[in-house]
């Protein structure tokens, strides 16, 4: 089982799951990083917004403060009180958006927050509240020309911050972009790696599982079929290989079985047959030719009785009749044990002597050689015996056909009767032992009898010697 399809099954999961684990990996990085370049744009966004707010509080404070030292009007004070009161939190706002950014963003909001806060403390207010206490006494000329100048150079400062938020704006756009091209190829190359190696997976699957079992269950289908020579091919993976090996060796062992079981059953049927042909010599040689001498010696004593003892002829008349008739009986018996016949004449001339002594009228059809192997002849004989006493005793036939011919090196059989039929192989002991015989000689045994259709018994015979 070294190297088998567990472990094989294993190192392939493994891998697929490698390969989507390395895609989802990758389409996490890209979602983090999309996830994070969002922040950033959201910060951006936040930083343009603060420092437009910014900027324009800067704005309407210097054009507020110029209103109202132009025009002395307190009106133009409320935009400028408006914007110096929302100018710390909004320059805390924006220091704090870009505090983890970057060094020179930092340094830009420090001083925007510095140069405005300076732009109030030592500049705005104290001209607003001089004007307010004398606005003749301020030149309003050099104010407006100094707030001008201290306006264009937070404002500049402005635009150096919004033109680096820009620049990391586009920045973080192109590194999106490239997020999103590794994210699409990840996942495409994961995808591919997963198809193609599902596909290998799928192929092996198929040629080193599949294909072999689906040989293995053929085979099996062929075993249990009866065909005991079927094999498969080895050379399996692993458990696949064991998996054919053991059906091999299966199959070579039922072989093995059923080919000493026939040699084995095929002995017991010649010993058998052996067995009856003694028993039939016996008989012959002795019993029989001892009666018919005691028949022979009580016909000499009658002839030579007196006449004027009738009755003791008479006597001795009996008892030759019932001695011949026992000797009929006799032989009649040596013929169910082994007809002399069939040893002399062979099957053609038995088949006949079996027609001429049924009680059922039966037409021969016979074309067989002289002679066949003593087995067949034996299992012939048989087979149509055993098949005529059973249309005698149970068909209630008008007539029986037996046919015997003999075609490819088989002998075909076939007895049929016209009676009532509803005959089967399972039934009765004549059939069964005429079965085990064909078995034996590895022929084959049907009976076809259906209810009213009469019984066909076939029966093919192998002509060569086992």
């Amino acid at each position: 089982m070294k190297g088998g399809l567990t472990r094989r099954v294993l190192v392939a999961s493994g891998l697929l799951a490698v390969i989507i684990a390395i895609g989802f990996a990758v389409l996490l990085t890209s979602v983090a990083v999309d996830s994070r370049l969002q922040r950033h744009a959201r910060r951006s966004e936040e930083v343009l917004v603060v420092a437009n707010r910014l900027e324009r509080s800067i704005v309407d404070m210097e054009t507020g403060q110029r209103g109202f030292l132009l025009t002395g009007s307190a009106d133009f004070l409320q935009p400028w009180q408006s914007a110096r009161a929302a100018f710390p939190a909004d320059s805390a706002t924006l220091r704090r958006l870009v505090a983890n950014v970057s060094p020179q963003q930092v340094a830009r909001a420090r001083w925007i927050e510095q140069a405005g806060t300076s732009y109030l403390r030592d500049y705005s207010i104290p001209l607003v509240e001089a004007a307010r206490r004398d606005r003749a006494a301020v030149n309003t000329l050099a104010a407006t020309e100094e707030g001008k100048r201290r306006v264009d150079a937070i404002r500049s400062q402005f635009d150096r911050l919004l033109a680096a938020e820009d620049t990391m704006a586009a920045d973080r756009q192109r590194l999106a972009a490239v997020a999103d091209s590794r994210a699409v190829a990840g996942a495409v190359a994961g995808l591919a790696g997963s198809v193609a190696l599902i596909a290998l997976f799928a192929g092996y699957l198929a040629t080193r599982i599949v294909q072999p079992v689906r040989r293995v269950a053929g085979m099996a289908c062929r075993l249990a079929g009866g065909d005991l020579g079927a094999r498969v091919q080895e050379g399996g993976t692993g458990e696949i290989a064991a998996l054919q090996h053991g059906f091999n060796s299966m199959a070579s062992a039922l072989q093995d079985n059923r080919q000493e079981l026939v040699a084995s059953r095929t002995r017991i049927v010649a010993a058998a047959d052996r067995e009856r042909r003694r028993i039939e010599r016996d008989l012959h040689d002795g019993i029989q030719q001892r009666l018919v001498s005691l028949v022979l010696e009580l016909r000499a004593v009658e002839a030579d009785t007196p006449p004027e003892a009738p009755q003791f002829r008479e006597q001795l008349a009996d008892i030759a009749q019932g001695l011949g008739e026992a000797q009929d009986e006799l032989r009649e018996l040596s013929r169910g044990i082994h007809p002399a016949i069939l040893s002399e004449g062979g099957l053609g001339p038995a088949l006949k002597a079996l027609a001429r002594r049924s009680p059922v009228p039966v037409e021969l059809d016979v074309e067989v050689p002289d002679r066949l192997s003593e087995q067949v002849e034996v299992a012939a004989y048989f087979i149509v015996s055993e098949a005529l006493a059973n249309t005698v005793k149970h068909a209630r036939a008008s007539v029986a056909w037996v046919k015997a011919r003999v075609e490819d090196t088989r002998l075909h059989l076939s007895v049929r009767d016209d009676g009532v039929g509803g005959a089967q192989v399972g039934h009765g002991s004549g059939l069964i032992g005429l079965r085990d015989r064909v078995q034996a000689l590895d022929g084959t045994l049907a009976v076809i009898s259906s209810p009213g259709d009469g019984t066909t018994l076939t029966a093919e015979l192998p002509t060569v010697d086992r």
